[in-house]
């Protein structure tokens, strides 16, 4: 029988002072308990010295495993750079974080120890702060959490940074000095060599009170998280969020339900001057849209808040003639979407009536007629009967000669439907998603 896989456990590893003790200490401790240690090292890329921190790490583990600790490595190289205008330390840190989930998966370690310690959360509470986080912010680092299927713990998150000076000369571990840490560009650099010793001179308990913050603020997080999301239970929302329910809470639950439904939807958080914005303009019954990035926005109509495709300015051609299409779905990407074509039992169209038609804009005189025996209206009302938002209505009208067969977000046009028993053809209009 193949004798198991030993346990594994990974160390996330610049090379620098902290994360040398980790991975040294770590090492150390899974010798006596049968545990493999695999460093994980990611080459940024930005540094000129780059390569000799990934040689440094690399030749480390090697000495390391030679003198008995069970230790290996591996390393990644980020592949990409920041886009224009983008920060180059959010950049680096979400690369950072995506490589090492892939490192762990590849070496079988559910487990990713990171060697932030108490002065590190300290400082992240008074950047939040200083950016005008509220709890979410101030929860600044966790102590254990997961993520891509991960357990990212940090056991030294209580730990002054003079107890890992202490155990670096003790053990006499060589480590790496990042230059790009006194880079006076960077807000953690300057709050930590301009700010920090004052701070600290003035205020010894600084680092244990900030920590202290940070743990009430996950508590305080933790809790309104929880009262948001039986908020938008109870309100019934799910794609959509009903506003009218959103309203008659009151304004800090307004605040927080809101930035709970968009950080679900978002991903990425909910901007907030986007937070600020709807909670000032959400107020009233008027219809309204809001961008969020190059390929989405937020509508409000009917009493319901959606995330959407950004509205397509892609200008359409005049005309495209009906015999182009074809029976299944028809790309039609100038229009910003999908025209399909299925054979229906009724309330469709006669195949000869569709070859002869034509695709258009709408245009002035355009009407429709839901059922045989209701009454055409124009396209503005029958919209508004329909609750169809003005997003809604883009895509090819179809029509044959003074004939409307169908409108997107209406349907087929009942003045046009084929005798019960015909072959017909039925058209749905689909517009691209994000």
């Amino acid at each position: 029988m193949p004798k198991p896989a030993r346990p594994t456990v990974a160390v996330a590893a610049s090379g620098g002072r902290d994360s040398t003790a980790l991975l040294h200490a770590t090492a150390r401790a899974a010798a006596g308990l049968g545990v493999e240690v695999v460093a994980l090292h990611v080459h940024h890329g930005l540094s000129p010295q780059a390569d000799h921190w990934l040689g440094h790490v690399r030749r480390q583990c090697a000495r390391w495993a030679r003198n008995g600790l069970p230790i290996r490595f591996e390393c990644r190289r980020l592949q990409d750079a920041p886009a224009a205008g983008e920060s180059v330390e959010a950049w680096a840190r979400k690369g950072r974080y995506r490589a090492l989930a892939e490192m762990a998966h590849g070496a079988g370690a559910h487990l990713v120890l990171l060697a932030h310690h108490q002065q590190d959360q300290a400082e992240t509470v008074l950047l939040q702060a200083l950016r005008g986080a509220g709890p979410a912010g101030l929860s600044a680092m966790p102590q254990d959490t997961e993520r891509a299927g991960i357990r990212w713990c940090r056991p030294w998150l209580v730990q002054g940074s003079g107890a890992i000076q202490a155990y670096v000369q003790r053990h006499r571990l060589t480590h790496i000095e990042d230059a790009s840490n006194r880079d006076p560009r960077f807000d953690r650099n300057r709050l930590r060599h301009a700010v920090w010793p004052a701070l600290v001179a003035a205020f010894p308990q600084a680092p244990a009170a900030l920590a202290a913050v940070a743990r009430q603020a996950q508590s305080a997080a933790a809790l309104i998280d929880e009262v948001a999301a039986a908020d938008l239970a109870a309100l019934g929302a799910d794609d959509d969020l009903p506003l009218a329910g959103w309203r008659r809470l009151s304004p800090a639950r307004q605040r927080f339900v809101l930035r709970h439904w968009l950080q679900l939807r978002l991903h990425d958080g909910a901007p907030e001057p986007l937070l600020e914005r709807l909670l000032a303009e959400l107020h009233t019954s008027r219809p309204g849209r809001w961008p969020v990035d190059g390929t989405r926005e937020l509508r409000a109509y009917r009493g319901m808040l959606s995330l959407g495709a950004a509205s397509s300015r892609a200008r359409a051609p005049t005309v495209i003639p009906a015999s182009i299409l074809h029976m299944g779905m028809n790309e039609l990407p100038a229009w910003g979407g999908r025209l399909e074509i299925r054979a229906v039992g009724q309330g469709g169209v006669l195949p000869t009536v569709l070859a002869t038609a034509m695709l258009r804009p709408r245009q002035a005189g355009d009407d429709f007629q839901f059922e045989p025996r209701s009454q055409a209206r124009n396209l503005k009302k029958q919209f508004q009967a329909a609750a169809v938002p003005a997003w809604a209505r883009g895509g090819p009208v179809v029509a044959s000669a003074h004939r409307t067969l169908f409108v997107p977000g209406l349907g087929m046009d009942a003045r046009c439907w084929a005798p019960p028993g015909e072959l017909q053809w039925r058209l749905d209009w689909h517009p691209d998603l994000p």
